[in-house]
């Protein structure tokens, strides 16, 4: 993996989804560091090099949508990728809304994700998506 690779940070209280996510990602040239908990994450040296964070909703402690507001409060502009098991309608659009790339049901296909990081990536680059 080389330095140039972007840093897709995952954060998730699911073992499997940090086991599985970094190898996949990592074969489509990402680098990928994982993180149980917002806390971890916010607790890390790799905020400023992360360029898009995958990011869960529900989780012990501190939620994916609290991570956020801190990421907003401290002004460290990160895309996020939400991921969620909870199929709520109304969930996807708030998440927009306030700023989010993608929100991604559980389970999603691969397709979807890599769709949502390119996305992510293109607007960390200043480009459209």
């Amino acid at each position: 993996m080389t330095g140039d690779s972007p840093l897709v940070s995952i954060v998730d209280d699911d073992i499997s989804v940090r086991e599985s996510l970094p190898p996949l990602l990592r074969l489509i040239g990402y680098a990928a560091l994982t993180f149980p908990s917002a806390e971890a994450f916010l607790a890390s040296d790799r905020i400023a090099d992360t360029r898009c964070l995958l990011l869960d909703i529900a989780m012990p402690g501190m939620s994916g949508t609290e991570l956020q507001e801190v990421l907003v409060q401290r002004h460290q502009v990160i895309p996020i990728i939400f991921v969620t098991a909870q199929q709520d309608p109304d969930l996807r659009p708030r998440l927009l809304a306030a700023g989010a790339v993608e929100c991604l049901y559980k389970p999603y296909s691969e397709a979807a994700l890599l769709g949502a990081l390119d996305t992510a990536l293109g607007i960390n680059q200043g480009r459209l998506g």
